[in-house]
């Protein structure tokens, strides 16, 4: 038996990426799984988002670990689609005692005057809270909620100069990340429910493996008047960490999901945790 036998988690931007990996991961460690994945593209992003075939994707993947799912496509700005995805896995489970916000976009395509600070927010900080907010009253005693954060979203001059207005929400959306679980917390823990969040430094996903990252990691080569590749950004991704790697992967995050989410945790709540490879302890703080 898995440690989250008989358990149900929530889980956001299951499509792929990190919310994959959570998915499966939980679900190897017994528990079901509602996922949620807005499965269309916003047009402040640059990069492709996942699709209908990438949620099933992840049907398929957590199936194969032998546990249940419940796949919905949901945008996590409008409260109603979440709620009515929340029904679905209620109606199938009959409950929900782990909860994973973990939708995220860094928007770099501003079209209107603040339009990529707009989106940033709303999903990145706006969508949390509605999540929180969706399945807060159907929460008993020993749940556990995770937030994703960023710690590059946590240090000054690093998203705010990417984009227009995008990198700015981006990064204030994931320090009020920051604040939201140290004051939500203290309101929960009085009903045996914990709150804690995830800041991690750079993740092998498509929100790093993009051109905007690429250019905004080597602007020698754009000054240059060339076109940065993987190639060309996985040689400076190492300088955000002083330990001596380019980037974490999606089951590094994982893992301290799996943790935070179980009853080995059972006392830790209120914390904003850095899986970072020491890159706060390198940049300059904005929290």
């Amino acid at each position: 038996m898995g440690k989250l036998e008989g358990k149900v988690a929530f889980i956001t931007g299951a499509g792929r990426g990190q919310g994959r990996s959570h998915a499966v991961t939980l679900a190897g460690e017994g528990a079901d799984i509602i996922a949620v994945d807005i499965c269309e593209d916003i047009p402040t992003v640059n990069y492709e988002m996942a699709s209908a075939e990438d949620l099933a994707q992840t049907v398929k993947e957590v199936e194969a670990t032998g546990r249940s799912i419940v796949a919905v496509k949901a945008d996590v700005r409008v409260k109603e689609q979440l709620k009515s995805a929340l029904d679905q896995g209620l109606a199938r489970f009959g409950r929900v005692d782990i909860v994973c916000a973990n939708a995220g976009i860094l928007p770099m395509n501003d079209r209107t005057l603040i339009e990529g600070f707009i989106d940033g927010m709303d999903v990145d900080f706006v969508g949390a809270h509605n999540t929180v907010a969706v399945v807060a009253p159907h929460l008993r005693a020993g749940a556990s909620i995770i937030v994703t954060g960023s710690c590059a979203g946590l240090m000054k001059n690093t998203t705010e100069a990417m984009g227009k207005t995008g990198g700015v929400g981006y990064s204030f959306a994931k320090r009020l990340v920051f604040q939201y679980v140290e004051t939500l917390a203290l309101q929960l823990a009085p009903h045996n429910i914990r709150l804690n969040a995830v800041h991690p430094t750079n993740v092998n996903t498509r929100l790093l493996m993009n051109d905007d990252i690429y250019r905004s990691f080597r602007p020698d080569l754009v000054a240059a008047g060339k076109i940065p590749t993987r190639e060309d950004a996985e040689v400076a991704f190492p300088a955000m960490q002083p330990m001596p790697i380019p980037y974490i992967e999606v089951g590094d995050a994982s893992a301290l999901v799996a943790f935070l989410a179980s009853d080995d945790s059972r006392y830790i709540t209120g914390l904003n945790i850095r899986l970072d490879a020491g890159s706060m302890l390198k940049g300059e703080r904005a929290i």
